[in-house]
């Protein structure tokens, strides 16, 4: 599994707000988007269920840098960044592709839990297999 996954896409008209920017909502939808794509595509999302648990967010924290309009092509990049005992940090990237733009980055602190006692459990073996770990990539 490569260490990023990314996925391309067309601003539409529903991501903007009063501003005619694309809303900061829109952004955490794409970042969950683009974390359930990972996690399916490297194989953790069906791991995950079979062990009979769920991944939750305890925080997150996206910096916007530039605004995207309706109609931009947009570029996200996410990759694992750490996993820890029970939570693992996801990092994710937004691009313009048109002019190679930085509009937003950040990142998103993930809990591994039980999917029936909603308590926190040690992400296993299998999970931490699925992933190539990238702390510092940018």
């Amino acid at each position: 599994m490569e260490a990023v996954c990314q996925f391309e896409f067309d601003v539409p008209d529903a991501a903007l707000d009063a501003n005619g920017h694309v809303n900061n909502v829109a952004y955490l939808q794409w970042v969950q988007e683009a974390a359930i794509r990972h996690a399916e595509a490297s194989g953790c999302a069906r791991i995950t269920r079979a062990c009979g648990a769920t991944w939750v967010v305890r925080a997150h924290r996206i910096e916007y840098l530039r605004p995207a309009f309706a109609g931009d092509k947009l570029r996200v990049q996410t990759w694992v960044a750490d996993l820890r005992k029970v939570r693992s940090l996801r990092r994710y990237k937004f691009t313009r592709l048109a002019d190679d733009a930085v509009l937003a980055q950040g990142e998103t602190d993930w809990v591994f839990v039980d999917a029936l006692t909603r308590r926190p459990r040690a992400i296993p073996p299998d999970i931490r297999q699925a992933f190539q770990v990238a702390p510092d990539l940018k």
